[in-house]
């Protein structure tokens, strides 16, 4: 795709790492950059008198300071601003019918009413048309680039790859993409039933299922290492659950990539349990794909 990367600003310290973190992704990807800011959601605590044009004025101060921040940052990279009346959820979504990604801040770790402007996260997250991501408030992996002390063990992009079928196609692309432009390797996670039939060799057949899978992994993933020669692959196979594993699976994530269904309707939507474990848990930004 060739529309801008787009990244939600309210001035909060999570929307300016968030902001950081697009605008590295828009410059290696060859993108341009929208900043986008709804003067009618603001946080509750800015200091600004709640009239029309005080709320304005803050929103263009909000995009101003973030663009002079950035374009400090990245000399060529190309952005443009936008301040919008609708809500936030609103703007977002309607902006991720045309673009490349979408990227939100976080403001805490762990908690629902630490997503950026409340729920609008998740109401984008869960009716995003593109690829939409999640970052950190204080991510210093972020923040201080990704050679700082904080990064250096931070090297794989992982995948959760549950079943092997044209679902996975959307999150294979973005994460052996991503980890192509950050010259990181690919951990593509597939959880298994931790329940086996009980019988003498039930350890046997156990060593013998995940054998198996693993080598089904493989296959599944044989045309993405073609495509993507240089990208380093790693086969993540585990028993328990697939929010347990893939968590387990992410201490070294420089990015987690996970699934959601596309849904027909704007008023259904949802994310599923290994989403909402990411979101919720992950230290790390997290790229939610939808896929049918």
């Amino acid at each position: 795709m060739t529309g801008p990367v787009v990244v939600g600003v309210d001035g909060s310290p999570a929307s300016v790492t968030a902001a950081w973190w697009a605008a590295r992704e828009a410059v290696d990807r060859h993108l341009p950059l929208l900043l986008l800011h709804s003067w009618t959601t603001q946080p509750l605590d800015v200091p600004v008198a709640q009239e029309t044009l005080g709320k304005q004025r803050y929103g263009g101060l909000v995009l101003q300071r973030t663009e002079a921040e950035l374009l400090h940052r990245y000399a060529d990279l190309s952005l443009v601003t936008e301040l919008v009346s609708e809500s936030a959820s609103k703007a977002l979504v309607d902006a991720g019918e045309t673009a490349t990604l979408l990227v939100l801040g976080s403001r805490s770790h762990g908690s629902l009413a630490g997503f950026l402007l409340g729920s609008v996260s998740l109401h984008v997250l869960g009716l995003a048309q593109c690829p939409a991501v999640t970052v950190r408030a204080g991510d210093p992996a972020v923040e201080d680039g990704w050679g700082n002390p904080a990064a250096i063990g931070r090297k794989e992009v992982v995948v959760g790859v549950q079943e092997p079928s044209p679902a996975a196609d959307p999150l294979l692309e973005f994460a052996f993409t991503t980890a192509e432009l950050r010259g990181a390797r690919v951990r593509a996670v597939r959880a298994l039933s931790s329940s086996l039939v009980t019988h003498p060799h039930a350890s046997h057949a156990g060593e013998s299922y995940e054998a198996d899978e693993r080598t089904r992994l493989a296959a599944d993933l044989a045309p993405w290492q073609e495509k993507f020669p240089g990208v380093e692959v790693v086969h993540h196979v585990a028993r328990g659950s697939a929010s347990q594993v893939l968590l387990a699976a992410s201490a070294r994530s420089r990015l987690t990539v996970v699934g959601r269904r596309r849904h027909p309707s704007p008023l259904t939507w949802k994310l599923g349990p290994v989403a909402h474990a990411a979101l919720h848990h992950l230290p790390c930004p997290v790229a939610v794909i939808p896929h049918d």
